[in-house]
């Protein structure tokens, strides 16, 4: 029973003319709604709002272009420019018992957007 090491019959290795006249299209499927987790209303956010940048909590692997394709989408506006932050969890001690807490980490974007455009975040 030698299942390490043995090849399937299936596999050929593709010459350089075979590999070259037609390369097959790989298309990646993404849900751009599942990018965005929620919008982020905090005191420095509102006040960024009025200098037209607002600020979204993302999912851990969603890079700019995501972010920037799921604004788009969803919100049907045109962002200048994306700025991801990561936060970092972190250890600290619950001021009623004196207990070691965990606050967890996450990461956001700030959005800027050209002047006259705007997000409603209802």
């Amino acid at each position: 029973m030698g299942f390490f090491g043995k090849k399937d019959a299936d596999t050929t290795e593709k010459t350089v003319s075979e590999a070259g006249a037609k390369a097959p299209v790989t298309t990646v499927s993404r849900n751009v709604a599942s990018v965005i987790i929620k919008p982020r209303i905090t005191e420095k956010a509102a006040l960024l709002i009025d200098k037209n940048v607002y600020t979204f909590e993302i999912k851990k692997g969603a890079s700019k272009y995501d972010v920037r394709d799921a604004i788009k989408a969803l919100y049907k506006v045109t962002p200048l420019s994306v700025r991801i932050v990561n936060r970092q969890p972190r250890h600290t001690m619950s001021a009623s018992r004196g207990r070691d807490t965990m606050v967890n980490g996450l990461r956001k974007a700030y959005v800027y957007l050209k002047k006259g455009d705007r997000i409603e975040l209802t």
